[in-house]
């Protein structure tokens, strides 16, 4: 029989040899509209045994893992955890001061969440920079490690319930639908209604331009102003 995923991305994390690990990941990077959510979950391996981790089993990357399976598995980490960070960015900020750098800060500051106890912070991908807490860029990460595993299930979750919020107060865009990500019916909608508070109008993305006749460069501008 195949080893669950779970058990897997566990392993990895406990062969660091540590207690402490702490694994960082986000969601909505390449949304057009709604926040950036970053999550931090630190786990803590002298007590993450038994009947702790026996529900961490479908444990995976949030886009590997069904929405329902992804709700029990947002409980099961909040349970099993010893701390959990959230950082939401809204998209005001993202344009004002770049994706990259969002969630180059939202990685950083969930991790010094967990200063001092932490004793390994793994993040997806990136290197985090001199402002960071010591730590490891783990390529695909959320497939690798069940801390940054664990981060993706909570950002993911946490971010698809905003949507969901946010989609009772922009009823024309579909949010709850496609989370804000670029589909037909979202860039339809934005080309009808023109984009809401919500949308990263730093995105040079064809809908905006069609919607307020405008070239990339000068919404670049716009948002910038």
């Amino acid at each position: 029989m195949p080893t669950p995923v779970g058990q897997r991305l566990l392993r990895y994390d406990r062969r660091l040899g540590v207690r402490f690990v702490g694994g960082a990941d986000e969601a909505g990077r390449g949304s057009l509209a709604g926040p950036l959510v970053v999550a931090g979950v630190l786990f803590d391996y002298e007590h993450l045994h038994g009947h702790r981790t026996r529900p961490l089993a479908l444990l995976n990357d949030s886009k590997q893992v069904e929405p329902e399976i992804r709700e029990q598995l947002f409980q099961s980490v909040v349970l099993a955890a010893a701390q959990v960070s959230v950082r939401v960015i809204p998209a005001t900020d993202i344009d004002r001061i770049g994706l990259h750098r969002s969630n180059l800060w939202g990685l950083r500051s969930v991790l010094s969440d967990f200063v001092p106890r932490v004793e390994a912070c793994l993040v997806d991908g990136f290197r985090l920079g001199a402002l960071a807490p010591p730590h490891k860029a783990v390529v695909d990460g959320d497939t690798r490690s069940a801390a940054i595993a664990a981060a993706s299930i909570v950002a993911k979750v946490t971010r698809d319930r905003i949507m969901r919020r946010l989609d009772a107060h922009h009823p024309r865009y579909g949010f709850s639908r496609h989370v804000g990500y670029i589909t037909p019916s979202h860039s339809a909608a934005v080309r009808e209604h023109g984009p809401c508070e919500q949308h990263r109008l730093s995105w040079s993305a064809k809908c905006y331009a069609e919607e307020l006749e405008l070239t990339p460069e000068a919404l670049e501008v716009t948002a910038a102003a």
